[in-house]
């Protein structure tokens, strides 16, 4: 039987074996190249200080396309999606290197997972001979997995709005974030949307981070009628979404400098925010062109420096204590109002704390 085909990724200090080197993952466009499964070994390689930047320490889960992407094809929604063509993997594999490092996670269930975090590059370069194109870190550090030290605002286009519409909100938030006295960082999401991140002190937990996130689109909706903060999508219009849902425990962003599952290999990028205003198409920023970027340095290379209070946006918070709906893989949450389309509620069924009447 012949020998499988086999490459070797420089990563750091470590040669990373990347089998079937030549399996096409992203097919060409009119715009760009084929990439191979040793072309995206090698990205992650290349974009090796910027993407540890933002997953070191970090638990981190892996988002597989073990056969590559195609349009068309399926993420799994749960564990029992077995239809689908990518995956969501949380705990470790069995056969992973001995450098891969793990830390335990508690879930919103109580379950707990050794979750991969990652301490140098040739962990995600190892990630990506699994088929991984999408990493996704939790807003923790190893040394404290219950206290983020990151504010996360993911700006999410609804219908009827456009990349554009994200950008020019994302400025808003910037204006928001100084008053605050906070030091933003901006990226794209790598398809239409925006994620402004702030790193914050450690000393906060996840609801605490959850609700400053609710106040900060509150705010961003005094300023811009085109911003929501509605989670039910029949109430948003066509507007852009603040998911501040995204900073409940276990919910996660792609990381900076992670492949998305789109047509040309494109990239969750970050940028300086004048380059945000004025780039018109996210799709040019993609694993073509990205390595080049980092030649004159890394626009979040300083994201580290400073850590935040969070307390400005805690108080405003407390000015209006009103609690929205958690995830619905969550445990139902004191004060969460009814997990049920606001079109399909029938107010005798629910009581004043959104739990329905039984027999109702």
């Amino acid at each position: 039987m012949a020998k499988a085909s086999e490459a070797y990724v420089q990563a750091g200090d470590r040669e990373v074996r990347v089998s079937s080197p030549e399996r096409v993952v992203y097919e060409a466009t009119d715009r760009t190249p084929e990439v191979t499964k040793l072309m995206v070994a090698q990205y992650f390689a290349d974009v090796g200080d910027g993407l540890m930047r933002a997953l070191r320490d970090r638990p981190t889960a892996m988002e597989r396309w073990p056969s590559g992407w195609r349009p068309g094809m399926k993420l799994a929604a749960g564990p029992f999606d077995k239809d689908a063509d990518g995956f969501y993997q949380k705990r470790v594999p069995k056969g992973a290197p001995d450098y891969l490092e793990t830390v335990r996670i508690t879930f919103p269930s109580g379950r707990t997972a050794e979750e991969m975090c990652p301490t140098e590059i040739a962990v995600p370069v190892w990630a990506a001979h699994m088929g991984t194109l999408t990493f996704h870190p939790w807003p923790v550090r190893r040394d404290d997995v219950d206290r983020p030290d990151e504010l996360r605002i993911d700006l999410d286009p609804q219908p009827g709005t456009t990349f554009s519409d994200a950008v020019r909100v994302a400025g808003v938030a910037r204006e928001l974030s100084e008053d605050l006295g906070m030091r933003a960082f901006v990226k794209t999401s790598g398809n239409r949307g925006v994620h402004v991140f702030v790193r914050i002190e450690p000393h906060w937990e996840f609801a605490d981070v959850r609700h400053a996130a609710i106040a900060f689109g509150r705010e961003l909706e005094k300023r811009d009628d085109q911003v929501t903060t509605a989670w039910w999508k029949e109430e948003r219009g066509e507007r852009i979404f603040v998911d501040f849902n995204q900073n409940t425990r276990d919910r996660t962003i792609a990381s900076a400098y992670s492949l998305r599952p789109q047509s040309g290999a494109p990239v969750s990028t970050p940028l300086a925010w004048a380059e945000l205003a004025e780039l018109g198409d996210p799709s040019e920023l993609n694993l073509f062109t990205v390595p080049e970027r980092l030649a004159d340095g890394d626009p979040w290379a300083e994201i580290d420096d400073v850590h935040h209070s969070l307390q400005p946006l805690l108080d405003l918070w407390e000015a209006h204590p009103v609690e929205l709906n958690f995830p619905p893989d969550h445990p139902k949450m004191p004060g969460e109002p009814p997990r049920v389309q606001p079109s399909k509620k029938v107010e005798a069924h629910w009581d004043e704390e959104g739990n329905r009447v039984e027999g109702a």
